[in-house]
């Protein structure tokens, strides 16, 4: 397996990555476009693109931003409701695997911008079932999510008839390299399916050997061409107008925003995914049994990108972190209704045969990425610089809650 000489990429990226004569993978490429283009010029070509979204009447949003309790939600609204001094729509599609720090995060946000927030609340049942088809199908327990999160902005933006919706970083272009910043890439239907979704639209869920119907899947539909363009519906990404730096985003966020964070087992990133129990546990376990690596490459990956640690110290840094036990299962399993057994059943499933091999029915050993890089080295467990420049001010399981908060819209 060839690997990318700067990061920690291989040619095996699910999303797609090439590594050129040099050795170096496009992801590191692209980012490289982060010092040398004329980030002033892009931030006004930005307002240019937005004063055409205002809404001179004053009777609606000039635009909708997708928000979470964690990740660049913070940092994004502070961008278009400060800099661009835009109204904005906040919406937000429930993952119901939220922490109760996520939720604090997410009244806070909108308390501290003073937006209004729109929640969409999908049928408890219908989210279990498209849960269950999608984890025995595809290994996933966040495709309900993936859907729903990159649905619900289009979906309102018909609506309501508020053309422009604003995201954060575009993930092909930030980690693989997909596009450059330059193109300007926008939101569409076909990167939604072909990379959120497996390749799966919502109706492909629907087999005879399930109970899935129309009823479960309707929310998961994108708007049809028609109705798009009578809005004129536009998806942007600021990461095409401004430097993104998510590391240095968060600390300016929770200094001036009250954001909190806490610490992960499986990874040194204490910023991102706080409001899921899930992301940064199971999920991310399934990305190791299926992808042969877990977030923390990424992570650090973004990190070699960013000059704040050598590839050296980030592999130990993976090497560290990725087989670090899942936390909070219990809690999914309870809400799912399967029992620990019947999970890590399915979930053997899953593993990819390239990365791990089994040797007795209850023991596997694992050959991923961090094993197969030349550079991998003996597991250093000392703390690093990078580890200790993050900020945790919080815990996720702060309540102690034993089931998950699939509710919740504030906090005292």
């Amino acid at each position: 397996m060839k690997f990318c000489k700067r990061c920690l990429y291989s040619e095996a990226h699910p999303l797609g990555i090439v590594i050129d004569s040099e050795g170096i993978c496009s992801g590191c490429r692209i980012h490289e476009e982060k010092d040398k283009l004329d980030w002033n010029y892009r931030w006004n070509k930005l307002k240019k693109i937005v004063s055409e979204y205002r809404c001179k009447s004053g009777n609606n949003y000039d635009c909708i931003v997708p928000v979470t309790g964690g990740n660049d939600s913070y940092y994004i609204v502070w961008l278009v409701k400060e800099k661009l001094k835009l109204n904005p729509l906040l919406v937000n599609y429930n993952k119901f695997y939220n922490t109760p720090l996520g939720i604090r995060n997410l009244a806070n946000l909108r308390i501290h911008f003073n937006c209004d927030i729109i929640y969409q609340n999908v049928n408890p049942l219908s989210v279990k079932k498209i849960t269950r088809e999608t984890l025995r199908r595809f290994g996933s327990i966040y495709w309900h999510i993936l859907a729903g999160h990159s649905v619900f902005p289009v979906q309102t933006s018909v609506r309501f008839k508020i053309p422009l919706i604003i995201w954060g970083a575009h993930q092909g272009l930030e980690q693989v390299g997909m596009f450059s910043h330059e193109h300007e890439v926008e939101m569409t239907r076909r990167y939604r399916e072909d990379h959120d979704l497996f390749m799966a639209c919502p109706t492909r869920l629907k087999t005879p050997f399930n109970t899935i119907n129309d009823n479960d899947l309707w929310n998961y539909l994108y708007p049809d061409d028609f109705d798009l363009n009578i809005v004129g519906t536009r998806g942007i990404y600021l990461g095409n107008f401004v430097r993104w730096d998510p590391k240095a985003q968060h600390e300016l966020m929770i200094k001036n925003c009250s954001y909190k964070t806490s610490q992960f087992s499986r990874t040194f990133d204490c910023y991102d995914y706080v409001d899921c129990y899930n992301y940064m546990n199971l999920h991310d376990l399934l990305k190791l049994y299926k992808h042969g690596y877990s977030k923390v490459t990424d992570h650090a990956t973004r990190e070699i990108r960013h000059k704040r640690i050598t590839k050296e110290n980030a592999l130990k840094l993976v090497k560290k972190y990725e087989q670090k036990p899942v936390l909070f299962l219990s809690k999914f399993c309870n809400w799912l209704g399967i029992n620990e057994k019947s999970l890590q059943f399915i979930l053997n499933q899953h593993r990819n045969k390239k990365y791990w091999i089994q040797k007795t029915p209850n023991s596997w050993v694992f050959n991923g990425w961090s094993n197969l890089n030349r550079n991998s080295k003996s597991l250093n467990d000392s703390k690093n610089e990078l580890e200790k420049s993050f900020e945790i001010n919080d815990s996720i399981d702060n309540q102690k809650t034993s089931n998950y908060i699939t509710i919740g819209k504030g906090y005292p």
